[in-house]
């Protein structure tokens, strides 16, 4: 059995890590408008950079739940029958053992260069303006994709989803598009659906089963139920 999981903010939050929208509208207290679209760097870059930068430098007090581990573990067993992508920006996936994890939105410690195109490892500030590692101009971004630009990998995205017998969508709203599509692009390729999440989603009567609940519990005993069916 060939499954894709997405995740998104409600898997992190139940570490600690703070999602982006409120429900005001606001990120972390800003417009969107303020610190998530290429206009807003134009616009004032220093005010991106340390808003990116802080939440960066957050990284290093939270950590991966139970929901996340179980996830490592589902992948170090289907292997390259398991394709995780993820809307986080963050890195615990890979610190609860995920090996091979698909960012569609960019990751927090990683840069892009405008200067050169390239994406590169980055864990330090980016407010003062360093240099590229590779063309040497200042040119270094957040590698998070904003509101506006177009998410990492959409064709291998959409090609995992038509491979699918099973879709799972973990922690998210069902209202950011191009992820909210992906339960209906997997069904229509005959993929059955499954959504866990804290609470209904805007999108959950597109799945064919729903369990809610905190991520941290429902991941582990989903997990094993998968694992036990294949004699895991």
């Amino acid at each position: 059995m060939r499954i894709v999981v997405l995740t998104g903010a409600g898997i992190s939050a139940e570490s600690g890590v703070a999602t982006f929208r409120d429900s005001d509208g606001l990120w972390e207290g800003h417009d969107v408008e303020d610190v998530a679209t290429p206009e807003a760097f134009e616009r004032q870059p220093s005010v991106v950079h340390r808003f990116y930068d802080e939440r960066r430098a957050a990284l290093a007090g939270v950590g991966p739940n139970p929901a996340h581990e179980a996830l490592g573990r589902l992948g170090d067993v289907l292997g390259d029958d398991f394709f995780l992508v993820t809307q986080n920006i963050d890195d615990l996936h890979e610190r609860g053992g995920s090996a091979h994890v698909h960012h569609m939105h960019g990751e927090l410690r990683s840069a892009l260069c405008r200067g050169c195109g390239a994406r590169m490892s980055w864990t330090r500030e980016l407010s003062d303006y360093p240099p590229c590692p590779g063309c040497g101009v200042s040119e270094l971004r957040p590698d998070v994709v904003w509101f506006g630009e177009v998410p990492y990998g959409m064709d291998l995205i959409q090609l995992q989803l038509t491979r699918a017998d099973l879709f799972v969508s973990i922690g998210t709203s069902g209202a950011v598009y191009p992820a909210a599509g992906f339960v209906q692009y997997a069904a229509r390729h005959g993929a059955r659906t499954l959504e866990l999440n804290l609470m209904p989603s805007e999108g959950t009567h597109f799945f064919d089963e729903a369990r809610h609940g905190r991520a941290g519990e429902l991941v582990p005993v989903w997990v094993d139920e998968v694992l036990a069916g294949r004699g895991g």
